[in-house]
Protein backbone atom coordinates (compact mmCIF):
# COMPACT_ATOMS: atom_id res chain seq x y z
CA UNK A 1 0.00 0.00 0.00
CA UNK A 2 1.16 3.15 -0.77
CA UNK A 3 1.06 6.16 1.99
CA UNK A 4 -2.11 7.56 0.51
CA UNK A 5 -3.67 4.27 0.67
CA UNK A 6 -2.58 3.66 4.47
CA UNK A 7 -3.90 7.23 5.30
CA UNK A 8 -7.68 6.55 3.92
CA UNK A 9 -7.53 3.09 5.60
CA UNK A 10 -6.24 4.88 9.02
CA UNK A 11 -9.43 7.57 8.70
CA UNK A 12 -11.93 4.61 8.06
CA UNK A 13 -10.26 3.36 11.23
CA UNK A 14 -10.73 6.48 13.40
CA UNK A 15 -6.77 7.11 13.63
CA UNK A 16 -5.95 10.70 12.76
CA UNK A 17 -2.96 10.88 10.16
CA UNK A 18 -1.81 14.18 10.49
CA UNK A 19 1.65 14.42 9.60
CA UNK A 20 2.77 10.70 10.51
CA UNK A 21 4.50 9.10 8.21
CA UNK A 22 3.72 5.62 6.72
CA UNK A 23 5.66 3.36 9.33
CA UNK A 24 4.06 5.67 12.05
CA UNK A 25 0.32 5.13 10.71
CA UNK A 26 0.27 1.42 10.10
CA UNK A 27 1.67 1.16 13.60
CA UNK A 28 -1.13 3.40 14.73
CA UNK A 29 -3.67 0.68 12.69
CA UNK A 30 -2.07 -2.40 14.11
CA UNK A 31 -2.74 -0.80 17.48
CA UNK A 32 -6.47 0.08 16.62
CA UNK A 33 -6.69 -3.29 15.67
CA UNK A 34 -5.90 -4.82 18.84
CA UNK A 35 -2.50 -5.99 17.53
CA UNK A 36 1.02 -5.41 18.87
CA UNK A 37 2.15 -2.10 16.57
CA UNK A 38 5.53 -3.97 15.25
CA UNK A 39 5.92 -2.94 11.68
CA UNK A 40 9.38 -3.09 10.67
CA UNK A 41 10.65 -3.99 14.03
CA UNK A 42 11.16 -7.61 12.70
CA UNK A 43 15.31 -8.56 12.63
CA UNK A 44 14.72 -11.34 9.99
CA UNK A 45 11.52 -12.94 10.84
CA UNK A 46 8.18 -12.48 11.80
CA UNK A 47 5.73 -14.65 13.08
CA UNK A 48 2.65 -12.87 12.91
CA UNK A 49 1.28 -14.49 9.31
CA UNK A 50 -2.14 -13.27 9.48
CA UNK A 51 -1.02 -9.76 9.63
CA UNK A 52 -2.25 -7.36 6.53
CA UNK A 53 1.22 -5.32 6.80
CA UNK A 54 3.32 -8.68 6.54
CA UNK A 55 4.49 -8.54 3.31
CA UNK A 56 5.16 -4.72 3.16
CA UNK A 57 7.09 -5.01 6.48
CA UNK A 58 9.08 -8.06 5.48
CA UNK A 59 10.23 -6.25 2.16
CA UNK A 60 12.02 -3.33 3.49
CA UNK A 61 14.22 -6.23 5.80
Amino acid sequence: MNVQEVRVLAKEMGVTPGKMKKMELIRSIQAKEGNFPCFQTAASDCDQVECRWRKDCLMTH
